[in-house]
């Protein structure tokens, strides 16, 4: 795994300007079919195209686009391939949260219709984007996939070995019964594969956190161990496309948002999350305040003051990820007592 530095993919600070494009394109890309449609900065339809799913014949139509073109497609399984195929061919392309775009839902739906509706949320400036990159961190997101996989497949394995053995009972005559016999031989075989296979897995992790700089760097953060490093890099990648804490809080699902209207508030509601990461901290909360160090001290501390003991557990978790945050996000090692700071300024 390269350790090589993180580079920005996009401006600082700086909204995107939609309207500095001369070509606004939308692509519904199936594996038989795919819908192109385009906007001009003069046109208030669409063009629409619709032809047989070739990847060639889509570079050519973009190539042959005189002056800047954008293009977005919807987040698939397929969406990072075709990024990749594309991303040279345009200016700039949006992989765009299909969730959020609404409009797609509503009258009568084909592919060309999405298009050109794409087109309009394009333009407007309306579409989520989702992250995307090429490089060797944002590969780490495929290791951490089949690992989590793996896992979930294993703990299925191991839930039907143990509810055959709780159907079968301590008085249960094996000898006459062929039938269960025959199944567990082969959830067996299949659940030795699975532990031989969870080893090599985090062989591979083990040796990746020995070579990557922010994997280490991670490892030195309580409560954090080699998965759970590697869950956090591979989803988090770039730290800086979150402008503060607080955004990273909310993608981590740590925190509520508070629904405010006419100056009155109408509760919270839990924004849409990553869940990987949400465990990760919860973990690494949990695994912190079962031994003395930092993190535990900062929980006596909110204790003192009255916090309750749930409460107290959420800080410790938001906190963690403030600090990882921080780390991935300025290139800096791990600070501990960093909330000692915080406290004696608010004092003075």
């Amino acid at each position: 795994m390269s350790t090589q530095k993180i580079t920005r993919s996009y401006a600082k600070g700086k909204p995107t300007q939609f309207n500095e494009y001369d070509h606004y394109i939308a692509l519904d890309w199936s594996c038989k079919v795919m819908a192109i449609g385009r906007l001009t900065k003069h046109k208030k339809h669409p063009t629409l195209i619709e032809q047989p799913a070739n990847i060639k014949e889509l570079k050519l139509y973009l190539r042959s686009l005189q002056g800047r073109k954008i293009l977005t497609i919807e987040e698939t399984s397929t969406a990072h391939w075709l990024y990749l195929e594309l991303r040279n061919e345009v200016d700039r392309i949006i992989v765009c949260d299909p969730y959020r775009n609404r409009l797609l839902s509503d009258g009568p739906k084909t592919d060309k219709i999405d298009a050109a509706k794409l087109c309009l949320l394009l333009r407007a400036g309306l579409l989520k984007e989702v992250f995307h990159r090429n490089d060797n961190l944002y590969m780490l997101r495929r290791l951490v996939s089949a690992y989590e996989d793996l896992v979930h497949a294993g703990v299925r394995l191991l839930n039907q070995n143990s509810a055959l053995e709780r159907v079968l009972g301590p008085g249960h005559n094996r000898r006459r019964d062929t039938t269960i016999p025959f199944i567990t031989q082969y959830v067996d075989k299949q659940i030795d594969l699975y532990r031989e296979s969870k080893a090599a897995y985090e062989k591979r992790i083990g040796a990746l956190c020995r070579r990557n700089k922010y994997l280490k760097r991670l490892l030195a953060v309580d409560g954090i161990g080699p998965i759970g490093a590697v869950k956090i890099l591979a989803t988090v990648i770039d730290a800086r496309r979150f402008s503060t804490a607080g955004h990273y809080l909310s993608y981590c699902g740590l925190v509520k948002l508070e629904k405010i209207s006419g100056k009155r508030s109408y509760g919270y509601r839990t924004p849409r999350y990553s869940r990987r990461l949400k465990s990760v901290y919860k973990t690494a909360a949990n695994s912190a305040l079962t031994y003395d160090n930092p993190f535990h001290e900062y929980y006596d501390y909110l204790l003192s003051k009255g916090t309750a003991e749930h409460n107290a557990r959420n800080n410790v978790a938001r906190y963690i990820a403030k600090v990882t945050y921080g780390m991935l996000k300025n290139d800096t090692p791990y600070r501990p007592y960093i909330w000692r700071q915080t406290e004696n300024k608010d004092k003075l």
